[in-house]
């Protein structure tokens, strides 16, 4: 028997099955759609993440082929962090310039700073940060736009525990130091000068840690002393640089220094950290007379104090240094020193004058240039030879042959050399002002 009801009963159930499957597809479609999505994006940062591996990668290996040394690199959710160690330009700010032009090219991190840390016998002395604005893409970036101090923060900590690359622990360069001196004291003789030759040996033996042997070669003395006749040694030393709390640097050193002494120094250094244009400065020293004959060393078992305290006011406009110091010096008196420098990229002048009591004013004017060859290079750990960085002459207008004399603790140390971290000097290197 045919009963309708129950078709209609059928069709009504047939059409109810046809719309829940319509909607289980259409959730099931939708669920879908989420799926690709979250795909979409999951490989999105996953290539952003492999891209900015890739970038930093790249970029030390451009500069370890450029002869960076102590290369590192480390990245987080706020910063990407560069370590570099300049061994291959004499001029340490066009080195730097370099730096920052390879990283550059090679691109910046997207929307978070990107920071350089420059060390120096693997202590950090200054590093250079970039601050993206809105306009900024990954590629894109100025040398001006950097923001330099001697301000390292956190960054070290994280980055120091990264391998480093191409590192300078156990290298060594031969650093051949030309030396000339002069003195007018006699009257049938205009000057009496003295011209040598002082390749040094200089080895990096863990962070901080420089050893420095030097021989002293006579090629010209016209009367200026018999004890430079012969061949002999000059600076022996080793040197300890390291960094406190507060940007503290300092460097102790103890071996044979020049002016014919012998002992133990201690330098130490500290910016202004709510402008570093000003500093303060500090130095003590405990040495001996010693000097050599030959290869035979005669000397006093007598140590005398020595010491150095002072501010400093730098100019970045014309990178001029002012300095106001008072100063025990090797004889025992104490004086006040005044001294102007002014810094260019391969040149440093300066003029100094200064007053103790029962000591007649003294002062006159000091320079130091930078030797060729500008970029060495070295392969490995073969010796590389090469001038020293730079060469300088002091003059004594007083023509005072006893007073206000004071020493070097090591062969690279003059006024060229000790401003070649200074974060203004480096900025304005990368502003391109002269």
């Amino acid at each position: 028997m045919y009963y309708p009801h129950t078709e209609i009963n059928i069709l009504k159930q047939k059409k109810r099955t046809t719309r829940m499957k319509k909607k289980f597809f259409s959730l099931t479609l939708s669920f879908r759609h989420w799926k690709y999505i979250m795909t979409f994006f999951l490989s999105l940062l996953t290539t952003v993440q492999t891209w900015g591996q890739i970038g930093g990668e790249s970029t030390t290996e451009e500069l370890v082929s450029i002869g960076f040394e102590n290369v590192r690199w480390t990245e987080n959710d706020k910063e990407r962090i560069y370590t570099i160690e300049n061994n291959v330009f004499k001029a340490n700010g066009v080195g730097i310039a370099k730096a920052i032009e390879i990283i550059q090219r090679q691109g910046l991190p997207a929307n978070k700073r990107c920071k350089v840390i420059v060390t120096h016998l693997e202590v950090p002395e200054i590093s250079l940060t970039y601050h993206p604005s809105g306009n900024d893409t990954i590629a894109t970036g100025e040398k001006a736009n950097w923001e330099t101090s001697y301000e390292i923060g956190d960054s070290w900590k994280e980055v120091k525990r990264e391998k480093k690359k191409n590192s300078s622990r156990f290298k060594v360069d031969i650093l051949i130091y030309p030396q000339l001196s002069y003195k007018n004291l006699i009257i049938t003789q205009i000057y009496q000068a003295l011209f040598t030759l002082n390749p040094a040996i200089e080895i990096s033996l863990w962070p901080g840690m420089k050893f420095t042997g030097q021989v002293i070669l006579p090629i010209y003395n016209d009367g200026y002393s018999i004890y430079q006749d012969r061949i002999h040694p000059g600076f022996i030393t080793l040197s300890q640089r390291f960094r406190l709390p507060f940007n503290i640097k300092g460097k102790a050193t103890v071996g044979y220094f020049n002016a014919d002494r012998y002992g133990m120094d201690l330098m130490l250094f500290y910016p202004f950290k709510i402008d570093e244009r000003f500093s303060l400065e500090g130095r003590i020293g405990a040495v001996g007379i010693g000097y050599w004959d030959g290869f035979k060393l005669h000397y006093d078992k007598d140590l005398e104090l020595t010491w150095t305290i002072g501010a400093n006011f730098y100019w970045p406009r014309y990178n001029t240094q002012f300095s106001l110091k008072g100063e025990q010096y090797l004889m025992g008196e104490k004086g006040v020193k005044f001294e102007m420098i002014r810094h260019f990229r391969y040149a440093s002048v300066g003029f100094y004058a200064v007053k103790s009591k029962d000591v007649n004013t003294n002062g006159g004017f000091r320079f130091q240039v930078l030797l060729p060859p500008y970029k060495q290079k070295r392969h490995k750990y073969i010796p590389r030879v090469s001038t020293s960085y730079n060469m300088g002459i002091a003059y004594n207008a007083g023509n005072e042959q006893y007073y206000y004399r004071q020493y070097r603790s090591e062969a690279n140390e003059n006024i060229m050399n000790n401003n070649s971290f200074n974060p203004y000097f480096i900025k304005s290197e990368l502003s391109n002002n002269y």
